[in-house]
């Protein structure tokens, strides 16, 4: 009940008397729930959608049914259709797949199998669930369909088959093509269909991290231990699709699975997905429908209309503004020593589990302006001078950092060119967080000198 939290807080502030005090409290409320619907509407990529995937019944719609791109939401189908292969038994966990060049060449994140090699179908699996390796999910299309263009006509034709009728798959990894499309009810679709029709096999989006020759793939679900009861399942980002996330919960018998689309960073993205589910678990039954709800072939069983929540109308719920991180708690990464420093740290631990009924007491995010522009590891890396602010674990971390850095120091940074560009150190994955677009070594270094008062530590180099 997250207004009702608000409004609990927020009164005993107030030093009005208590009619007095109520309107002031109504009025607080009433302004912070537009607030965030405001926000919400002005982001074109935004969509969500929660379900109790016990019951069918929705627990909450916002542009649940326009289009967005999946992103990396795609490879859901790609294991789906993996996962029906290997209970019809045309693969097995020990079978070979054979990366082509057409595989091999795929932009990053990747494995990095040369063509002709291959992993066993049980590696790629992990790949997919962990590192979201885009040429794993080339090589598993052309293994399962010959090629991968005909391998998305086959993932189309399964999506109408479960009733995801406004998907389109143009290929097995997300990668960029504006003819793939999906909605934020689809992907719920996906969600629950992964867990009814391979209960044996959906543990894999469980895996918290796992080991590929000497490299560590961490998941990129950051809820997964932080959330109690988040047992998978998918993170996507694109910059046309923007931060995504599919959530499975599980929890006193409970069961939901809840979509955000269109996220402005990881962070708020996860952020506003702990909000959806703080105000919808404890609304979801324990006792689960009879029969599958969404069949193999013909459809789903679904309620349409969503109920209420916590006694609010679906539109009550606070929608994301999408903040990055506050600019008064910057966590800069020294650069020049980041390789070293971060390669020689143990894993953090993970931190304990959150409840998510009890996340409706958690402050809202920051409303913030949003910058599209930053470039993931998903592109090249920029040529000439470039400067490098920090060294971090994720992607998602890492666009987040180059956005707050951006804005917070706009003078320096606001025309220049954020990227990110992954690395590997001692059997472990970072992410680098760098601009470019400086047109000389004095341009760079400046820059580096002008950032140390935003207490940003920075190197400068060519990249050519």
């Amino acid at each position: 009940m997250l207004s009702q939290v608000f409004i609990v807080s927020f009164s005993k502030s107030l030093p009005f008397p208590p009619l007095a005090q109520a309107v002031s409290t109504l009025f607080a409320v009433l302004l912070f729930v537009l607030a965030f619907s405001v926000a919400a509407d002005a982001n074109s990529k935004y969509a969500s959608f929660v379900i109790d995937a016990n019951t069918g019944k929705t627990l909450y719609s916002r542009h649940a049914d326009s289009p967005r791109y999946p992103a990396s939401l795609t490879k859901m189908m790609t294991l789906y259709m993996l996962f029906e292969a290997m209970d019809q038994g045309k693969v097995s966990k020990s079978t070979r797949i054979v990366f082509s060049r057409h595989a091999a060449s795929m932009q990053p994140t990747k494995l990095g199998v040369p063509a002709g090699k291959s992993i066993s179908v049980e590696t790629a699996i992990l790949s997919l669930v962990t590192k979201s390796a885009n040429d794993a999910a080339a090589a598993i299309g052309e293994h399962l369909g010959g090629t991968e263009s005909n391998f998305a006509k086959m993932m189309t034709a399964k999506a109408h088959a479960l009733g995801m009728s406004n998907t389109t798959f143009r290929n097995a990894s997300g990668l960029p093509d504006s003819r793939q499309v999906t909605t934020a009810r689809d992907m719920a679709t996906l969600g629950i269909a992964l867990q009814e029709h391979f209960p044996d096999k959906f543990k894999y989006f469980a895996t918290p991290s796992f080991r590929y020759g000497n490299v560590t793939m961490r998941n990129h679900n950051r809820l997964l231990g932080r959330v109690r009861g988040v047992d998978g399942i998918k993170t996507g980002y694109t910059r046309a699709s923007g931060f995504n996330l599919v959530s499975s919960v599980h929890t006193g018998g409970r069961s939901i699975v809840a979509v955000v689309m269109g996220g402005r960073s990881g962070s708020s993205r996860d952020a506003h997905m702990q909000e959806l589910l703080a105000a919808t678990v404890s609304k979801g039954s324990k006792h689960k429908r009879g029969g599958m709800l969404v069949a193999r072939s013909g459809g789903t069983r679904f309620d349409l209309d969503p109920v209420s929540v916590a006694g609010l109308a679906p539109g009550d719920i606070p929608v994301p503004a999408f903040a990055d991180r506050p600019v008064d708690a910057p966590a800069p990464v020294a650069a020049a020593a980041a390789v070293t420093n971060l390669a020689a740290a143990p894993a953090p631990r993970p931190p304990e589990p959150i409840d998510a009924i009890q996340m409706a007491s958690a402050p809202a995010p920051r409303p913030a302006e949003p910058i599209d522009a930053i470039q993931t590891a998903s592109t090249p890396a920029r040529a000439g001078w470039v400067i490098q602010i920090a060294s971090l674990p994720t992607q998602d971390e890492a666009v987040d950092y180059l956005r707050t850095a951006q804005d917070r120091a706009g003078s320096i940074l606001g025309s220049r060119d954020p990227f990110v560009e992954e690395f590997e150190k001692g059997g472990i994955v970072y992410y680098r967080a760098r601009f470019a677009g400086f047109d000389s070594k004095s341009a760079a270094w400046g820059a580096c000198k002008a950032l140390k008062k935003y207490q940003y530590s920075c190197l400068a180099f060519d990249n050519s």
